[in-house]
């Protein structure tokens, strides 16, 4: 896919591997143990207060509940349905083969990831896309940056994309890359040309299937257009990242915190609409998971924490989601 796809896996440590180890690597590994719970602990300890300090900045009143559906996202081949079904929404790749129609209950609601911004060669439609409307490249995750601009590109979305995922039952859609363009358009008249295209594939979307539910990943700029067909909004890594680039989990500074906090609180107070954070934490490392989720949980936005390739899926209650859909 076209933002979480070719990611290697977080390797097994070397004590894993092996059976017996000299007793110099027990004590070594027993060290790093109680290093690492220490680790754990003060990273709670500082998410807990980064949440409280910016709680007032984010939302009046201070911490809240997240308000909005609670959601997961897996990219893997095979999902979990039954921990999926703990979710309000579980957002699906596609491509694995996965068919919503063969998991109808009332948790969860099953939506398809559908990349807007950028394509990979290994899309279905990638053979029937004019070579003309790809503007540049996305090396960091192999993929081509789409022309918004083109006047054909909504309708081919919609028929290619959005109409096969319809037929198949899913009913609403995560739509992702919306930012893509920002790497081939450096005018502001390339952005706002680009910005405009955007908005008439979402349109698009909602002139063909008025009951798809979307869901967009950043997009923020889209929203005074776009605000009365639009869901959801989410954004990703508010305390913990993922470096595609160097493979490697990431601390996020307080400044580009601030400025999603902001974004946060504009789509919420302005627009009335749910604000979904997905932040990242190694596979195994429950404790970065748990207080990453408190921590976004406690500024009143729905958290979600998964590992880098989006294939490491917690039960609801452990990741501070309350489930509602069936109810």
């Amino acid at each position: 896919m076209e933002r979480r796809s070719a990611m290697s896996k977080v390797g097994q440590g070397l004590a894993r591997r092996f059976g017996a180890v000299p007793a110099t690597m027990n004590r070594s590994r027993e060290a790093r143990s109680r290093a690492a719970s220490i680790a754990h602990a003060l990273r709670s300890a500082c998410v807990a207060l980064l949440a409280l300090a910016t709680a007032p900045f984010a939302w009046a009143g201070g911490p809240q509940r997240p308000v909005g559906p609670s959601i997961a996202l897996y990219y893997g081949e095979q999902p979990p349905v039954g921990i999926l079904s703990t979710y309000d929404i579980a957002v699906v790749e596609p491509d694995s083969g996965f068919s919503p129609r063969d998991h109808m209950a009332p948790c969860p609601r099953w939506f398809a990831y559908a990349s807007v911004g950028e394509v990979t060669p290994q899309r279905a439609y990638y053979a029937d896309l004019p070579q003309r409307w790809l503007l540049g490249s996305n090396s960091a995750w192999a993929s081509h940056v789409v022309d918004q601009s083109e006047p054909d590109w909504p309708a081919f979305f919609v028929r290619h994309v959005i109409d096969p995922l319809w037929a198949r039952g899913y009913r609403g859609f995560f739509l992702d890359t919306l930012d893509s363009y920002q790497l081939v358009a450096k005018t502001e008249w390339e952005r706002t040309r680009q910005r405009e295209g955007l908005i008439r594939v979402i349109r698009a979307i909602k002139a063909r299937h008025r009951d798809a539910y979307l869901i967009l990943n950043r997009g923020f700029e889209l929203l005074p257009e776009l605000h009365g067909e639009v869901g959801a909004v989410a954004f990703e890594s508010l305390f913990s990242g993922w470096d595609q680039t160097n493979a490697r989990y990431v601390e996020v500074p307080q400044a580009d915190r601030d400025w999603l906090l902001a974004q946060a609180r504009e789509v919420r107070d302005r627009y009335g609409l749910p604000v979904i954070s997905i932040d990242y934490c190694a596979p195994d490392d429950d404790a970065c998971a748990r207080s990453t989720a408190e921590g976004i949980a406690a500024l009143g936005i729905v958290p979600y924490v998964t590992d880098g390739a989006l294939q490491t899926v917690r039960p609801a209650v452990l990741a501070h989601q309350t489930p509602r859909c069936g109810r």
